[in-house]
């Protein structure tokens, strides 16, 4: 049996996305405004430490509401807009703008450690698995990504990602790995399922916060705040024996 099992969300952990979904997310914005507002991360990022917006579709339509209420939208219309913009056709958008964070020895070194891993993502299925099969080499992870589950801090998700890792009556130790607020919530929901089981919240800070200044500070506390155990500057901070510890 594992020592433990740890689930890492994609966006932001395995990936950066700064120029890909989050320039998506202000194409779209500055295009349904009529090029009169495009969010700044900062200002994405304060959407999203309010734990409810982590579906980066509906990210982009509220920030179109905040702006200006009056402007309609139609969902289906912006979703498309988005994805052109994002995954382009055949992949050859925004998505081959996002540098990896991690290597596939990373995980083959969770492995070694008796430690078993998986994916719960927000990403659509397609995306998610563009870079865990086709970049990073990864051979069928477990993987829940946005069709299978409901959306974070919901999760479900993350324990049907455990449930691939596991027998239905053990009782491993779990840690979940993730950028934002929804992510450590998902973790506080969780506990609340199933409070007999040790949880951890990792939190790791995205490329893109990482500023060096109060920026990066408040970043790292709003994780924090909302239930972060720890929080990493990046993934492979994550070492085996660092897991273990948490465990």
């Amino acid at each position: 049996m594992a020592k433990g099992i740890v689930i890492f969300d994609i966006d932001g952990v395995i990936r950066d996305v700064s120029q890909s979904y989050r320039r998506a997310i202000a194409d779209t914005v500055e295009h349904y405004t009529q090029g009169e507002y495009r969010p700044s991360n900062g200002e994405i990022d304060s959407l999203k430490a309010e734990a409810i917006w982590n579906n980066d579709w509906k990210a982009s339509q509220e920030l179109i509401r905040r702006w200006d209420e009056t402007i309609p939208v139609n969902f289906k219309e912006l979703v498309a807009f988005f994805q052109r913009k994002y995954r382009g056709h055949n992949f050859d958008g925004y998505i081959n703008d996002e540098p990896l964070l991690v290597t596939k020895a990373y995980f083959e070194s969770l492995t070694a450690a008796d430690i078993a891993w998986g994916f719960f993502s927000g990403a659509m299925r397609g995306s998610a698995e563009h870079v865990l099969k086709g970049r990073l080499g990864l051979e069928n992870p477990v993987l829940i990504a946005m069709e299978d589950a409901p959306e974070k801090p919901d999760p479900k998700g993350l324990l049907a990602a455990i449930a691939q890792l596991e027998a239905a009556s053990a009782q491993t130790p779990v840690a979940y790995v993730g950028d934002t607020a929804a992510d450590m919530r998902t973790i506080t929901n969780a506990i609340s399922q199933q409070p007999q089981r040790r949880w951890r919240a990792i939190g790791v800070i995205p490329p893109h916060a990482q500023t060096g200044d109060d920026k990066e500070y408040m970043y790292a506390s709003n994780l924090q705040d909302v239930g972060a155990n720890i929080v990493l500057p990046g993934v492979q901070e994550l070492l085996p024996e660092v897991l273990l510890q948490l465990f």
